[in-house]
């Protein structure tokens, strides 16, 4: 099934790319530097990390940030969102998504995050409100209606191509990228071999490799308050790619008896969580541990054991050529 419906994308993506390329569909600027960071998948490549790190780049240079984002699975895609001020998280998952309110906790004192459909209204709205200089667009490759001076694809060395998941366009599609992030490569053997494979299709692109760190176990709810080591584990989570959560969990060497995952977006109920701990008990487990994007939605739940939320940040090996193409192209 993911073949067949990732086929129709593909036409579908096809045709719409031939109508930007000819100028039948227009693109807009947003009058300001403008850096897409994307995928050809549906999900599960580390796009949002990355997000992260490109703004925080950005901010660190005196740049006034705004990330521009669709916000999956909220409850009205259309309505425009402010979900942080740079200041404060504004709103919760239901109206500004799960990735949104996590990049905005990630992105406070750094940048604004606004979820909206019309990124090219709401750009021209963020402009005279904040003042903005540089937009980030969030999984904005295939969002062509907007001009960008830089366009970042990440490619999961655990699954390139949309073997697991469903292809957003044809891998021809690379050829637009400026650059290609392989994001996971330490859980991967095969990275020499995708880069060749990747060339391929753009010979023109800056590639590199980047891996997801884990750099702390927070309680939920908690603001900064670090765990300690937490024992025999049952990590559950909700993501486009469950299995690479679950390995970075095993490379980093903390004890997973057992594993859980459900669908991407899942909505959390209490009778989820009630099983959850059931099941972790039943398998030895102390805690459970699941991700940041998960835990925006388990807020208002209660948790008959601990549970912690794994804090990720993504790491480019070639960060001096990578940051002065974000900072400079």
């Amino acid at each position: 099934m993911p073949r067949l419906v990732g086929k129709l994308y593909g036409k579908f993506a096809d045709l719409r790319n031939s109508m930007y390329d000819r100028g039948a569909l227009k693109s807009f600027d947003l009058g300001v530097r403008t850096v897409s960071v994307g995928n050809i998948t549906a999900g599960g490549t580390g796009k949002t990390p990355l997000v992260a790190y490109v703004a925080k780049l950005l901010a660190d240079t005196g740049e006034k940030v705004c990330v521009l984002t669709r916000g999956y699975g909220r409850r009205n895609e259309n309505e425009r969102v402010l979900i942080s001020d740079g200041s404060s998280v504004l709103a919760d998952w239901k109206t500004g998504g799960d990735e949104p309110v996590e990049l905005a906790q990630k992105l406070l004192g750094s940048a604004i995050v606004i979820a909206d459909a019309d990124r090219v209204a709401t750009a021209k709205w963020a402009k005279a409100e904040f003042g903005i200089t540089t937009f980030v667009l969030d999984d904005g490759f295939q969002h062509r209606r907007v001009k960008r001076d830089l366009d970042i694809v990440c490619i999961d060395a655990t699954d390139p191509f949309g073997r697991r998941t469903i292809l957003r366009e044809p891998v021809s599609g690379l050829r637009r990228a400026d650059a290609v992030v392989i994001t996971r490569a330490d859980l991967a053997e095969n990275v020499t071999e995708l880069r060749a494979e990747l060339r391929q299709n753009n010979e023109r692109a800056q590639i590199f490799t980047a891996r997801t760190l884990i750099v702390g176990l927070v309680p939920i709810g908690a603001d900064d308050q670090v765990a300690s080591e937490p024992g025999m584990s049952f990590a559950f989570c909700g993501i486009g790619n469950p299995d690479a959560f679950f390995e970075m969990l095993l490379q980093a060497q903390i004890d997973v008896v057992a594993t859980r995952p459900f669908r991407d977006h899942h909505r959390y109920t209490q009778g989820d969580i009630d099983d959850l701990a059931e099941n972790a008990r039943a398998s030895g487990a102390e805690a459970l541990l699941t991700t940041a994007k998960d835990a925006v939605k388990l807020l208002d739940l209660k948790f008959p054991i601990p549970c912690l939320v794994t804090e990720i940040e993504t790491v480019v090996e070639e960060v001096a050529e990578f940051r002065q193409l974000v900072l400079t192209s």
